[in-house]
């Protein structure tokens, strides 16, 4: 008797362990979805925008380049960057910033300036880069003027004029 109500315990409590087999699509995420959703309902990351706040939507870019948020740019990269960057392909510290605009779209590096950590943890691109580089970008505390200000230095570093 003592095994047969051990037995029923332990499949119990195998069977609760499993979830009861709900799939992503019953938990609530559109089937047809392109963008898996995590445990929490939010999208899975997108390795074309990164991870943060910045969206293509938000980050205010237009065609032309605005020549005075690129010279701010400038100054705040010659205090917070070039120490480890440079404008051209040659890797310094990281990267060199020659044609980061065209690899990488605007909200992209607008979300992995301001807030490195979460992308060094999911981005494949970036830990690659990690691998070769073998130094974790430090986290500026760029505000959101500043991020904007060094991506629009970028873009002009890249030929947009």
């Amino acid at each position: 008797m003592e095994k047969v109500l051990i037995a029923l315990l332990l499949m119990v409590m195998v069977s609760a362990c499993g979830g009861g087999g709900e799939t992503k699509e019953e938990k609530g995420s559109n089937p047809y979805s392109t963008t898996e959703k995590n445990d929490k309902g939010n999208p899975e990351y997108d390795p074309n925008r990164g991870e943060g706040k910045w969206t293509a939507e938000n980050i205010g870019v237009t065609d032309a380049l605005d020549a005075a948020k690129a010279e701010s740019g400038q100054k705040i990269t010659e205090v917070k960057c070039s120490s480890c960057h440079k404008m051209t392909e040659e890797r310094l510290v990281g990267p060199g910033w020659a044609g980061v605009t065209k690899r990488r779209t605007g909200e992209w590096i607008m979300n992995f300036i301001s807030d490195p950590d979460p992308m060094i943890e999911k981005d494949p691109v970036v830990q690659a880069q990690l691998e070769l580089c073998l130094v974790r970008m430090p986290n500026q505390n760029l505000s959101d003027a500043e991020a904007r200000d060094i991506y629009e230095y970028m873009r002009k570093n890249d030929g947009v004029n």
